[in-house]
């Protein structure tokens, strides 16, 4: 099965990545052969992980997940859907506006 998931790097920073194999990935990450950003911030752990049917969606989830914010990911690991929604409305009130030529 697919997998979306979120490894906790050394610096506590988190790195977004989706795979067939979960435990293969997790162990080419740890041997420094997953990712480049990994490779400099070893060792990291897994915090979060969710399976999926289609590789596509798990794909997808991660692009989406990658560009949330800490606290964001952080409120998707503990499982508090209100705090996540109230992250997505306080981000979409705060941005700036569009610039019209």
């Amino acid at each position: 099965m697919p997998y979306m998931y979120i490894l906790q790097c050394r610096d506590e920073t988190y790195y977004t990545g989706s795979t067939w194999n979960l435990e293969q990935r997790l162990s080419e990450h740890q041997a420094g052969e997953g990712a480049n950003y990994t490779s400099k911030r070893l060792p990291v752990s897994l915090v979060y992980y969710k399976e999926y049917t289609r590789i596509e969606a798990a794909f997808n989830r991660e692009k989406q997940v990658q560009g949330w914010s800490h606290a964001k990911k952080d409120s998707l690991m503990e499982g508090d859907e209100n705090l996540l929604h109230r992250l997505a409305i306080c981000r979409n009130v705060t941005k700036a506006p569009d610039k019209k030529d």
